[in-house]
């Protein structure tokens, strides 16, 4: 029994299920794309939902505002004052079933690369090897000024005692995470736009697909003929495209754990 309410019936979600089982053990090459609802499992707050965490203004001013190249390279000070209690306390977040199943596909073979838009780190530390993070990471840190690289160790610290990291040289130092007004990185992208091109099974996984250019790769593997299955409480854009479709990720990815610890 599932307490969360988006869980299907059992009559419907077992015949579906048995067909995901089917496209995972005839593909040879599975990709996986995960969003934000992955991280809400975690506790993590949503994002960009009603109430999300860059819906509502902080101190009266617009957060997609404080996370823009722009406004950053003014006012560095405000930026990690909002970030404190958002992007610096990571720790307190646990992986979750969607994490440690993922993690256990690539151990078993089923998958090599995950890709996601979540910057939290938590493929990561659920065992996951080969993780393209499409929006960045607070792992790693730059100076604005010099270029040299700082960890989230080093730079957390400072955050949560309320002071401005600044490097040695005297510059503001930036997460590597990309802000609005900043490109993705291309060599990531690149992968992406051939591993998408030729998987034949692609899980879309929490996420909306509304953020472009990182909500278009699934769409770019239903073009070339894969099997796309999305499983997301909210409709999404591409449902019409999808193969077959699940509303509850804590429903489908523990009956997918267990199919893969019982082989």
């Amino acid at each position: 029994m599932f307490s969360d309410s988006y869980a299907e019936s059992k009559e419907d979600f077992e015949p579906k299920f048995q067909s995901l089982v089917k496209l995972m053990e005839g593909s040879r090459h599975m990709t996986v794309f995960t969003g934000a609802g992955v991280s809400t499992l975690s506790g993590i707050p949503d994002f960009r939902g009603k109430h999300g965490v860059y819906t509502d203004p902080w101190q009266g001013m617009d957060v997609e505002d404080i996370i823009s190249l722009d406004f950053f390279a003014r006012e560095p000070g405000i930026f990690y004052k909002w970030a404190k209690d958002v992007w610096y306390r990571l720790e307190d977040y646990e992986p979750n079933i969607v994490h440690k199943t993922i993690a256990l596909l690539q151990n078993k073979s089923y998958l090599e690369s995950v890709y996601t838009q979540n910057i939290d780190m938590l493929h990561q530390r659920a065992g996951s090897k080969q993780v393209f993070e499409i929006h960045g990471s607070p792992e790693h840190h730059h100076c604005t000024r010099c270029k040299a690289h700082y960890t989230y160790q080093e730079i957390a610290p400072k955050v949560l005692r309320d002071e401005l990291p600044l490097c040695h040289c005297g510059g503001a130092i930036k997460p590597d995470i990309v802000f609005y007004g900043e490109n993705l990185n291309e060599d990531i992208l690149d992968r992406a736009w051939n591993d998408f091109s030729n998987t034949d099974l692609c899980l879309v996984l929490g996420s909306s697909l509304v953020v472009q250019p990182a909500a278009s790769l699934p769409l770019l593997a239903k073009r070339n003929g894969a099997d796309v299955v999305i499983v997301n409480a909210q409709p999404t854009m591409q449902d019409r495209n999808a193969t077959l479709h699940f509303s509850d990720l804590h429903q489908t990815f523990e009956a997918l754990s267990e199919y893969l610890l019982n082989k």
